[in-house]
């Protein structure tokens, strides 16, 4: 009877933080299927006509201050070219750290591993100090651009990556790139033709991870591409809209609903596979 009642407790407990970690995206929801009037009079009332979060979406996107398609399509293209680079390049690096047994790859292991303690704040204002001298130096501009965006995706998070490539390769037995070694293969070969493909749980965790980080960051891209820049992400979208209508919350709600729902939607289809790529990672080796 002690362990029921404890089970019970525990069970009522993890209920409690369910509904404490989901109760604001529920008022986000509920409110964004109301006029302004509605939701800042009964903010906890349902809404009395769904319709209205169509009527809401459309104002969005219909809305030049926002301009959320190519908020929408700034996202994705930073999105997709940051999580490219964030399996290719890793994995590459985990592996040769993984098969090449001496001590300056494991003091680089290290160097990477303790980078991911350094709050993000220490080296953001050295960040844009260096994205400008390589402008002044180079000519190249880095601000207000996709490359400087991606770039710095890529550099913050690197160290995370090579961590969880490292764990999981660990584990993939070393006779398997020695018969492609003696078959002839080169190591692009061993590597892309056998080593990639063996890391797709790896891949889709890393994937996951950082897109829903990319997707819904603010400061980055805030410091990189500005505000007022032809360049927005749906983060400062959001943002710079709230800020000119702060009056308007059934339409400042509803760009948040919509900024919100494809992050929500990708963990949803993948959940399973974030635990299975974590979990692998983590026991490998």
């Amino acid at each position: 009877m002690k362990k029921r009642y404890l089970a019970a407790a525990a069970e009522a407990l993890m209920v409690l933080f369910l509904i404490l970690f989901l109760y604001p995206f529920i008022i986000v929801f509920i409110n964004s299927a109301k006029d302004s009037f509605s939701v800042t009079q009964y903010p906890m009332r349902l809404p009395e006509h769904w319709g209205q979060l169509l009527v809401n979406m459309r104002s969005i996107i219909v809305s030049p201050n926002i301009r959320y398609g190519s908020s929408f399509l700034s996202s994705v293209m930073i999105t997709a070219a940051s999580l490219v680079l964030l399996t290719i390049l890793p994995s590459q690096a985990a592996w040769v750290l993984v098969r090449t047994k001496t001590r300056v790859s494991q003091l680089i292991f290290m160097v990477l591993v303790a980078a991911m303690v350094i709050p993000f704040q220490i080296v953001m204002f050295p960040l844009i100090s260096w994205f400008r001298l390589i402008f002044d130096v180079t000519g190249i501009r880095l601000l207000r651009s996709y490359t400087g965006i991606v770039l710095a995706y890529i550099g913050f998070g690197l160290s995370l990556s090579v961590f969880m490539y490292h764990g999981f390769i660990k584990g993939i037995p070393l006779e398997l790139e020695e018969a492609a070694t003696i078959d002839g293969s080169s190591q692009p070969g061993i590597f892309y033709r056998i080593i990639f493909p063996l890391l797709a749980p790896i891949h889709a965790t890393i994937c996951i991870l950082h897109g829903i980080w990319i997707w819904n960051d603010f400061l980055l891209p805030l410091l990189v591409l500005g505000r007022g820049n032809r360049i927005q992400t749906l983060p400062l979208a959001v943002a710079n809209f709230a800020g000119a209508y702060v009056k308007q919350w059934d339409l400042i709600l509803t760009a948040i609903l919509m900024a919100m729902i494809p992050v929500i939607i990708l963990f949803l289809a993948a959940q399973k596979k974030i635990i299975k790529g974590m979990v692998a990672g983590s026991i490998k080796g």
